[in-house]
């Protein structure tokens, strides 16, 4: 139902997806060893998310009649300098996401999939909210600085992420 050219797309979408939980997770592997509590569940969450993208997408190819097939993930960074060195890592990665989704809605538009590209419109709007979250957090971590004070208060509202 769908051409391989946007069957090929959505599968490296996957990887995209798949990749991101892992870089997340790994990034909470850091701020476990910081001992930010916080901040890693915060991280952890994220990576569940993109990992429930990833599945999104493998459904979606399993209900058109396509096949997901899977390659191989990259090993994510470990070691950030601090927090906002992380989320702005996050940052620039969900914008690189975001570029990646984009060029998938053009691909349908192009091929005229016009269930796919409904498809995607959902991670559109993902893709905002989650370049405004890391932006968000990114403005606060700036506010704070290096106050540990700040920092402390910054980790606990963030580990109150539903």
């Amino acid at each position: 139902m769908i051409s391989e050219k946007i069957q090929k797309a959505l599968n490296d979408q996957i990887n995209a997806e798949l990749f991101s939980s892992y870089l997340y997770l790994s990034m909470a592997a850091y701020f476990h060893s910081e001992n930010w509590t916080g901040f890693a569940a915060w991280m952890q969450k994220q990576s569940a998310e993109e990992y429930g993208h990833a599945i999104k997408i493998y459904h979606y190819l399993t209900e058109v009649g396509s096949r997901a097939n899977f390659s191989a993930i990259e090993k994510p960074k470990s070691e950030w300098k601090s927090p906002l060195d992380v989320f702005e890592e996050a940052h620039k990665h969900e914008l690189t996401i975001t570029n990646k989704i984009n060029e998938l809605v053009n691909l349908a538009l192009s091929e005229k999939d016009h269930a796919t590209n409904n498809f995607l419109i959902w991670f559109v709007n993902e893709q905002v909210e989650e370049v405004s979250i890391a932006m968000q957090i990114i403005h606060k971590l700036k506010l704070v600085g290096d106050n540990k004070s700040g920092l402390y208060l910054l980790d606990r509202e963030l580990s109150s992420r539903q």
